[in-house]
């Protein structure tokens, strides 16, 4: 049987023989006890890769700043949805706009990276927009019958704030985040009680050689910790640390630090005396808070090839100025945790390639759920929903 997979994005229809079932492959089902994890080929055939472009990343929310990089009217920043480029700008009126980066002539990109202007004008042809969108002025075009400004608007993209972060969705019909994430802002609040003063203050960035879903994966499980994080676990009580499931995000939470002098940084108490707290929201999005002095850093996990993922991983701060445990933060994660992390996504990238695997089984242990990767199996289970692959 043949599945005919039809996109969102101008109405293309593929048909995608490896979303079927084969005939080796194990039931990926709703228990995860009894389930067994997505075949290989979900992690490697570009054909799949393909697929989840429209499936999940042009109807999903993505996270495109945040507000501390628009303080002003006139500030834009853009981002790129796969080969779909919005430009976000805050209008003369404070508020929040998003628009396909596309000039509405001849189809140039109308800005690039991010900047401050009364107007956006495109560098092929100078025609200009206003901050809503409106096409303000088309050069030679007042003399042309029937040509309306009112025509040739930007193509307009839905745009949220979510705890001070920047989030557009490519699907006009897509549920808001809001309604999508449930109780996660309070959550977050919780543990991150200044969330409003926080700033940008600086970006990682890996190119990490594997697919998206592998870094996914790796993210939504400690089961791995105890043998491959040796300063995290030393770094959180992992006892109190739970993995919990809620619906479109998933939580990890450890109540208390283990140590203040912990191998990984030295800290000192801080707003809220906690171990670790860390936020997995669908489909390519992470956010953690380290314990000691406020912070909250997010990873982006961008798409680009079946086994490739860029990733970004961003910090922010109540003030611009970085304090040296902060510092010994950043350093901690860009030089060991990730690192350590990213060693073990390419290699597992390179064992999904081998004719001698196609599926295991995940690990699920109600009496240790710092342990269990019932998260992998949700995860895994969304992505399956979306491509409506048969596996069960």
């Amino acid at each position: 049987m043949t599945i005919a997979y039809e996109s969102s994005h101008k109405g293309e229809v593929m048909n995608i023989q490896v979303l079927r079932r084969g005939s080796g492959d194990a039931a990926v089902c709703a228990n995860p006890a009894e389930s067994f994890t997505l075949p290989a080929r979900f992690y490697t055939d570009p054909a799949i890769y393909e697929a989840e472009k429209t499936a999940i990343f042009f109807k999903s929310w993505w996270c495109a700043g945040h507000k501390s990089q628009l303080p002003r009217p006139g500030c834009y920043l853009t981002a790129e949805i796969y080969e779909q480029g919005v430009v976000v700008t805050r209008d003369h009126s404070g508020g929040l706009r998003a628009f396909y980066n596309v000039c509405q002539h001849r189809g140039h990109e109308l800005v690039k990276g991010c900047g401050e202007a009364k107007i956006l004008t495109c560098p092929y042809h100078a025609w200009t927009y206003n901050l809503d969108g409106s096409l303000r002025t088309a050069r030679l075009t007042k003399a042309m019958p029937d040509f309306k400004t009112c025509d040739f608007a930007l193509k307009p993209v839905r745009v949220e704030e979510f705890c001070g972060f920047i989030f557009v969705n490519l699907d006009p019909g897509a549920a808001s985040l809001k309604e999508q994430t449930g109780a996660l802002e309070d959550e977050i609040r919780k543990y991150v009680p200044r969330i409003d003063e926080m700033v940008y203050v600086h970006r990682h960035n890996y190119d990490v050689k594997a697919n998206w879903k592998v870094v996914v994966d790796n993210f939504l499980e400690c089961y791995h910790c105890h043998p491959a994080h040796r300063d995290f676990v030393d770094l959180v009580d992992m006892d109190s640390y739970r993995n919990i499931i809620n619906g479109s995000y998933v939580s990890q939470i450890s109540d208390a630090p283990k140590t203040t002098s912990a191998r990984a940084y030295k800290f000192e108490k801080g707003d809220v005396d906690f171990g670790y707290a860390g936020w997995y929201l669908w489909p390519n999005l992470t956010i953690w808070a380290y314990p000691g002095e406020p912070n909250i850093s997010a990873l982006m996990m961008i798409p680009a090839g079946p086994d490739r993922t860029i990733e970004h991983l961003d910090w922010f701060l109540p003030t611009t100025e970085i304090s040296q445990q902060i510092k010994d933060a950043m350093t901690y994660m860009d030089e060991t945790l990730h690192p350590e992390d990213i060693s073990l996504c390419e290699s597992v990238q390179k064992g999904l390639k081998s004719n001698g695997y196609n599926q295991g089984r995940f690990v699920i242990d109600p009496a240790h759920p710092e342990l269990s990767e019932h998260g992998v199996h949700h995860f895994q289970k969304l992505v399956a929903e979306a491509l409506k692959a048969e596996l069960a």
